[in-house]
């Protein structure tokens, strides 16, 4: 009985290691892109409401988009139940490499709220990109 108990503690311990361990923390872009962010060569920006998509190359467009959104905290959501749709899906580049992609609510299939709220200043910036829909 002995050995089963310490079985049975271990197993418990272990369980409760690796839940800590997996708990989502509030991170800002540049935690979560594991590159460099001076190196994005190109960013598509996908309505996910139209389902148009916008394409920066411009390397001056580029570092202004990314210096609005590279403060911003992610925060986990309490609830990363799967939900449907998103508003926007923004995609990283490096030449022609796909090197990360995001939502506004969404990364790497986690959910997060932003702060401040990430919505009106991706809105704003698609909206007036001077850039044909695709």
């Amino acid at each position: 009985m002995g050995e089963n108990v310490r079985v049975l503690l271990s197993l418990i311990f272990f369980i409760m290691f690796t839940l800590v361990g997996c708990a989502l923390k509030t991170e800002t872009l540049p935690e979560f892109y594991e590159k460099d962010l001076d190196d994005v060569t190109k960013i598509v920006i996908v309505d996910g409401s139209t389902g148009y998509k916008k394409i920066m190359i411009d390397k001056v467009i580029i570092q202004e988009f990314l210096s609005e959104i590279k403060d911003i905290n992610f925060i986990p959501e309490e609830n990363q139940e799967q939900r449907e749709g998103w508003r926007y899906s923004i995609t990283l580049f490096q030449d022609d490499e796909q090197t990360f992609q995001f939502g506004i609510t969404h990364v790497n299939k986690n959910y997060y709220y932003t702060e401040p709220d990430m919505l009106p200043i991706v809105d704003k910036f698609y909206e007036n990109l001077d850039v044909q829909e695709e």
